[in-house]
């Protein structure tokens, strides 16, 4: 049988887009996304932005090298999905440092900006302590940084 593939979004510029459909279980009883289930969508937008970065966050874990964990999470809700709303979670990196990277990230219905956040994702040792994140792992993420103005 010839299986269909999972969203797996793409890149537009430093921008990471993943699409999403409203179900039944994000909503509550009026049909309105539940409010956590953007944190969830959000986390399913970074695990995929970084396989297409290619950065093998499974492998990482597996070997004991280290994993991502959220350490900090800052979240605006300014709109509500509903009941089968497409929605477009769109990711970009702001800064890298050493151990972490702050992530912007955005639930958008059409022109409409419904949740935005910003999410420190820590590189985290087996024991759960910071350590350096791959070079590697650095230099995609500068791949999504804003564009300095040589001015």
């Amino acid at each position: 049988m010839d299986q269909p593939a999972p969203a797996t979004g793409r890149f537009d510029g430093a921008a990471f887009l993943f699409p999403m459909r409203v179900y039944f279980e994000d909503t509550d009883v009026m049909g309105i996304v539940y409010y956590a289930n953007y944190l969830k969508w959000f986390e399913r937008a970074r695990w995929e932005m970084l396989r297409a970065l290619g950065v093998d966050l499974l492998g990482s874990q597996e070997r004991g090298d280290g994993a991502y964990a959220v350490t900090e999470a800052n979240l605006k809700y300014r709109g509500s999905a509903r009941l089968d709303d497409s929605i477009i979670i769109r990711s970009t990196a702001d800064e890298i440092r050493a151990a972490s990277v702050l992530v912007r990230q955005q639930a958008w219905r059409g022109d409409e900006l419904l949740v935005e956040g910003a999410l420190r994702v820590g590189f985290i040792s087996p024991e759960g302590r910071p350590i350096r994140q791959p070079d590697e792992w650095r230099a995609a993420f500068s791949k999504l940084l804003p564009a300095k103005d040589p001015a």
